[in-house]
């Protein structure tokens, strides 16, 4: 019975070493390919003056170009076109808050006048729902 228990904590120490040397070569694999990730977002910023945006799962890493790129040594530091101004509100978002807007005040005057308020309650859901929804595409 005891052999069992000494083969068992070997394992566990044995496993404990492999799960450490696991953690740290996944830690350094991560940093290599996040490293790897800016590089090539500051390279594409530098030659195509757009920032690359992260695919949509990727919601913890946010890279920020930063304001000015540092020039390569010997090289003159190229002359970037300018930034076209803010887009404009999409019109569809604008008319689903007017719409939200609309809802929380009837809302609220439902429920000083003491009606019901479940079917408001409702569409202030949906309407914030379709907002998220348009704000993500």
């Amino acid at each position: 019975m005891s052999d069992v228990i000494s083969e068992y904590q070997r394992w566990k120490q044995q496993g404990e070493g492999l799960r450490a040397q696991a953690k740290h070569a996944m830690e350094s694999r991560f940093k290599e390919l996040l490293t790897e990730a800016v590089r090539i977002a500051e390279e594409y910023r530098a030659d195509f003056g757009a920032s690359l945006k992260p695919p949509a799962p990727v919601t913890a890493f946010r890279y920020k170009a930063s304001a000015r790129p540092k020039p390569k040594k010997g090289v003159k530091a190229k002359e970037e076109p300018p930034v076209a101004a803010p887009a404009k509100a999409d019109p569809k978002t604008a008319a689903l808050q007017k719409k939200l807007a609309t809802a929380k005040k009837k809302l609220e005057d439902a429920k000083a006048s003491g009606t019901a308020t479940r079917a408001i309650e409702d569409r202030i859901y949906e309407l914030e729902d379709d907002l998220r929804l348009a704000a993500q595409a």
